[in-house]
């Protein structure tokens, strides 16, 4: 009879509730897990995709940037507000306009996180019934923030070429 108190007495674990998960959230989480954490290095530090494709110049730097915009793209596709749109835009620019400088950009890629942190960001705002905007409604606007971001990139890499060159003339 005691064995039959202790058995019921024993806490029983609630069921997991999965919600559907949504496509573009999904696809969110992976990429900023692979260009943010996906490699666990000696010590329990992890890296990602982001800071070894920006040992690649000019081309890993490009692909970075361009990945994490289209998870600023994804977060207007799920009706984040623009304000959050914005604070993940200056991540990126951050990230995308110091991580084209040589040396420099790679260590600030592997410290930074920039998509990590707007994940967070995301995953603060998101709520499952959120109506999401359109690609007309975004548009522009993302035009200009891919515009932008790509030509800081450019003229970050400009300038610090140019202060190479002016060490050695």
């Amino acid at each position: 009879m005691n064995e039959v108190r202790a058995i019921e007495a024993l806490p029983t674990r609630p069921e997991r509730i999965v919600e559907p998960t949504n496509s573009r959230l999904a696809r969110m989480r992976f990429l900023s897990r692979l260009l943010d954490n996906a490699i666990l290095l000696p010590g329990g530090y992890r890296i990602g995709l982001d800071p070894l494709m920006g040992l690649v110049p000019g081309v890993g730097d490009f692909l970075g940037g361009t990945l994490s915009l289209w998870m600023i793209y994804d977060a207007a596709r799920l009706g984040i507000s623009k304000r959050t749109l914005a604070r993940m835009g200056l991540n990126v620019l951050l990230d995308s306009t110091v991580g084209a400088v040589p040396v420099v950009g790679d260590v600030m890629d592997a410290l930074w996180k920039s998509n990590a942190r707007n994940m967070r960001l995301v995953e603060a705002e998101y709520q499952p019934g959120q109506k999401g905007r359109t690609f007309v409604r975004i548009g522009f606007t993302f035009l200009v923030i891919v515009l932008s971001i790509y030509a800081a990139m450019l003229g970050s890499v400009y300038l610090a070429l140019k202060g190479l060159i002016a060490l050695f003339s």
